[in-house]
């Protein structure tokens, strides 16, 4: 009799213990929900993360919420960040480590009106041009810079628009030309009633000036921690998981995105067009930064004209140790 109550005893406090939990994870995101992160919302749903462990919150971003500060403030683990903005925050101070690359190619654009007569970037000159600020604009001023086209106005050189996040200055015949992501702005503008023969595009890629986007990143001091880095090595995994599922099914992907949307301000359609647009941008990526990207990168933001996003090169921005280890 001793020994089945000991044994009842002893089944009820197993039972009583709980379960480890799963590591959580807080990733933030550089907008808003949309196609553009559909890989951590598809391995979210897919339950990659939780293959690995992990319990993973995706915080959305906004015109007002900078990933960087976030990061710094302790609000997230890991973020999305353009590495221009990531860079020039290293450089004030704020130690950020690039861990993983899965957008291989950039999507950012100048479109224009055909009827200005621009062909070239040289017939920039005397347009008005809106641009993306808050370091979005140095890949532009790097690429005017080269041209030898001045950003400072007159018949010679280009007004600079600075341009909020929609295409209303071009609609508005504001700008002459406007910045577009390939995956967004142009599919708006586009939906506005505007035909592709009326439009004039250069993309920043086949002008040698594009910089990386949406890299994953987190703090130096943090990927100290052997802890820490492990998760980051199963965030990696998991994620990179993700990308390549929605790259190859991304009708469910966009799909899975607008589930995610508490918003509700995303349609079906444009996410459908847009993941198409983004499974460009990712293919060809395992998640392994290119070294040779990254020198890109710097060469472009170095050229910046009389103010540069940065001052030298920086040293320790990346590291393989993530993905080395998520991708054996």
């Amino acid at each position: 009799m001793m020994k089945k109550l000991l044994g009842t005893a002893m089944a009820l406090t197993m039972a009583a213990a709980p379960a480890f939990a799963a590591d959580e994870v807080k990733l933030q995101l550089q907008w808003v929900t949309q196609a553009q992160f559909a890989g951590y919302y598809v391995a979210l749903d897919k339950g990659y993360y939780g293959e690995e462990d992990l319990d993973v919150t995706i915080l959305p971003g906004g015109p007002d919420i900078a990933p960087p500060q976030v990061l710094a403030g302790g609000g997230a683990d890991v973020m999305l960040n353009w590495m221009p903005s990531a860079l020039a925050a290293r450089e004030k101070g704020l130690a950020l480590v690039n861990i993983a690359q899965p957008f291989k190619t950039s999507g950012l654009m100048l479109t224009c009106w055909k009827d200005t007569g621009i062909t070239s970037p040289q017939d920039f000159k005397g347009k008005t041009i809106g641009v993306w600020f808050y370091g979005n604009e140095y890949p532009f001023l790097s690429w005017m810079s080269q041209e030898g086209i001045s950003t400072e106005g007159g018949d010679d050189g280009i007004t600079v628009l600075k341009q909020g996040f929609n295409v209303d200055p071009l609609l508005q015949r504001q700008a002459d030309c406007i910045s577009t992501m390939t995956y967004n702005e142009y599919g708006q503008v586009l939906d506005s009633g505007v035909g592709e023969d009326e439009l004039v595009t250069f993309k920043y890629e086949d002008q040698g000036v594009a910089t990386l986007e949406d890299g994953i990143y987190a703090l130096e001091d943090n990927l100290k921690d052997p802890a820490f880095a492990d998760k980051m090595v199963r965030f990696v995994r998991a994620s990179m998981k993700g990308w390549k599922y929605a790259e190859a099914n991304p009708g469910e992907a966009a799909g899975i995105v607008l589930d995610n949307d508490a918003s509700g301000a995303q349609t079906e359609a444009h996410q459908v067009r847009m993941m198409g647009e983004i499974a460009k941008l990712t293919a060809g990526s395992n998640g392994s930064l290119d070294p040779a990207d990254f020198d890109r990168t710097v060469a472009t933001l170095l050229a910046g004209g009389s103010d540069p996003v940065i001052t030298k090169a920086p040293e320790g921005a990346w590291t393989h140790a993530i993905t080395d280890a998520a991708l054996k």
